[in-house]
């Protein structure tokens, strides 16, 4: 069954009301990721998109991520509850829950608002060219996986 398109307005509208549902100090249904952390953890992926923030993996280490990482992040199966995270996606301090909201929410109206046909064959930070289906269901799995976590 193919995931919802985070490039229409009607699937980025849903998830960005899913996000307006949370609320500081709920507590996660699994994990250990405080509601704000878990933002900030979603955030990444954005950043690798939008920013020149985050260092890129080496030659070796980005032939592993695409041999064994690629499909996990990129198909239609959701991922398991405390699935292993990479460590630029850790989230150790603690963060504001607003501004993390909203930088998460401006991230996904940008995602949007490019539309699909500019991340088709967009490059990865981690994977390379990717397919624009691919990068809808890396963005969508993420995100719901994580608000799912905490009960949206």
């Amino acid at each position: 069954m193919a995931l919802p398109n985070v490039f229409t307005a009607n699937s980025a509208a849903a998830l960005v009301a899913r996000i307006n549902q949370l609320a500081p100090g709920i507590h996660p249904h699994w994990g250990k990721m405080t509601v704000s952390q878990m933002l900030a953890h979603c955030n990444v992926t954005y950043e690798m998109v939008y920013e020149d923030k985050h260092p890129k993996p080496g030659f070796l280490m980005k032939l592993i991520l695409k041999m064994l990482v690629k499909k996990t992040v990129t198909n239609e199966a959701p991922y398991s509850h405390n699935s292993r995270t990479g460590p630029q996606f850790v989230i150790k301090d603690q963060r504001d829950f607003e501004p993390e909201k909203k930088r998460l929410i401006d991230h996904i109206q940008k995602t949007q608002e490019l539309g699909e046909a500019s991340f088709d064959n967009r490059v990865s930070h981690s994977f390379g060219p990717l397919k624009a289906g691919e990068w809808n269901n890396m963005f969508y799995k993420h995100l719901d996986h994580h608000l799912r976590q905490f009960g949206v």
